[in-house]
């Protein structure tokens, strides 16, 4: 039981920290669609994309090796902010040198225009993806979601006052989103003590050689990842324009509510995989934790292609209404991909870094080629389809894989057929029938996927009153 209840307590902790970080782009995106215009948010997009992918390249995705290490508590944690902290400061300088040189060359115009705002985006987000790393495998859980629902307060009064009251545009929208993590970090630096952990004159020579032969493979699976979430918006500007990728951008907005609930439990099934693995699943708790989680990605995806239309009439403003045509797809986009994370929390206990990157590899190929063949016939849509498929793929991979590792007892035919229910429901959404009969077909859909999970959804009841009503589930 207590498995259970660790999970559970991290859950209910995490939600706190993630939910408000992924509300902000949810609650604010009618204030971002009414001032800045689809340019404007196609370029901080480009912005936001370029740093995801510069992030693990020049840190050599230290900030994974970070997290695991940390969780083990035989490792020195002076050595792991020491190397993590050198490998920070060598990838800002790495980007300070790179803008010196593209004011001079003039490799990006985008980025020519804005270089300060680029290197405080990179600095913000570089310094709080090895903080939150590290406080996650110290297992400061409560620390880590306070600080980021005040993060989250700060953003969005942030957001309010540049966007609606100063009207500073699109230099407002990257001062909120960059303060704002910032006080995080610092917050964070402060409650884990990290700095005094620092030693500079120490080498940590054997310390740093393991940490990077566990991350180096994650460079590709990094990388990977970045393809499959963001070359899709490269090749929408390239074939389509930047204000059709700013409404591409837009879009994702609307599926960032399962992304809510995946980025909180992969969080929490991470710590909990690496402190309660089980080769023999002889409890039956990865069995259980994974038809449960699968269960609620999909009736929460389906609700979300349910109400597609309806959460676009109120989020999108003027010209990026027509997002709401490439959500369904890149929401069952982020349901493989989360049931990818779970599994890679299964990879993260064994140590096995390379199978992420194998599975991310495969991943990637695939999304690029069936972008490059789709985006210039049918679109923007093209590009979100693609992105369904190379995720699928991913999760298949991974799946297959894990069975060397683990013993989980799953109904995959049953959760197949559901997939093929979210993609007829995503399908009947583009049909051009009249309201009544849309939301009859998309509801009668919706409830045969909630009967074929009726017995997960009566697992998490029980499991979550175990839990709650055993005693000390929160403490700390």
């Amino acid at each position: 039981m207590n498995c259970y209840k660790y999970l559970i307590k991290n859950i209910g902790l995490l939600t706190l920290s993630s939910f408000a970080t992924k509300l902000i782009s949810f609650i604010l995106v009618p204030l971002y669609t009414n001032i800045l215009t689809t340019t404007e948010y196609g370029t901080y997009d480009y912005f936001n994309t370029t740093i995801g992918l510069l992030i693990p390249i020049l840190t050599l995705n230290i900030q994974e090796a970070v997290m695991r290490f940390s969780i083990d508590t035989k490792w020195d944690r002076k050595s792991i902010v020491t190397v993590a902290t050198r490998y920070l400061l060598f990838s800002n300088m790495f980007v300070i040198v790179g803008l010196l040189l593209n004011n001079l060359i003039g490799f990006s115009e985008i980025v020519k225009q804005y270089p300060m705002y680029f290197f405080l985006m990179f600095f913000s987000q570089s310094l709080s993806g090895m903080i939150t790393m590290y406080v996650r495998g110290i297992d400061k859980i409560t620390e880590l979601s306070l600080s980021s629902l005040v993060a989250a307060i700060i953003t969005i009064l942030l957001n309010v006052f540049f966007l609606a009251f100063f009207h500073l545009g699109l230099t407002g929208y990257f001062l909120a989103n960059i303060i704002g993590p910032l006080f995080q970090s610092l917050y964070l630096i402060i409650k884990s003590k990290a700095i005094r952990d620092i030693r500079f004159k120490k080498k940590y020579k054997n310390e740093a050689k393991d940490m990077i032969n566990y991350s180096r493979p994650l460079i590709a699976n990094s990388i990977s990842w970045w393809i499959n979430n963001a070359s899709d918006r490269y090749i929408v500007i390239f074939f389509c324009g930047l204000a059709e990728n700013g409404i591409y951008s837009v879009a994702s907005k609307i599926p960032s509510i399962l992304n809510i609930f995946q980025t909180i439990f992969n969080q929490a099934w991470t710590l909990s995989a690496v402190k309660d693995f089980d080769p023999e699943d002889s409890n039956g708790f990865f069995t259980n934790t994974y038809r449960v989680y699968n269960c609620m990605l999909v009736v929460v995806c389906s609700v979300i292609i349910v109400c597609d239309k309806i959460l676009a009439n109120f989020l999108y403003a003027k010209d990026f209404f027509t997002a709401w045509r490439y959500v369904p797809w890149l929401t069952i986009a982020i349901l493989f991909g989360a049931l990818s994370g779970y599994i890679g929390g299964l990879f993260a206990a064994v140590k096995d870094s390379k199978i992420f990157a194998k599975s991310t590899i495969y991943g990637a190929i695939t999304n690029i080629v069936l972008n490059l063949i789709f985006t210039p016939f049918i679109g923007a849509s093209g590009a979100a389809i693609a992105t369904t498929i190379s995720y699928f793929e991913v999760w298949v991979f991974r799946y297959w894989q894990s069975t060397k590792y683990v013993k989980m007892r799953i109904n995959i035919i049953r959760d197949i057929f559901s997939y093929l229910l979210l993609i007829c429901q995503s399908i009947v959404l583009l049909c051009n029938f009249q309201n009544i009969t849309l939301y009859f077909f998309e509801i009668l859909l919706f409830i045969i996927i909630l009967l074929l999970y009726s017995r997960d959804v009566f697992l998490l009841i029980n499991k979550v009153k175990e839990s709650i009503t055993s005693r000390g589930v929160f403490k700390q």
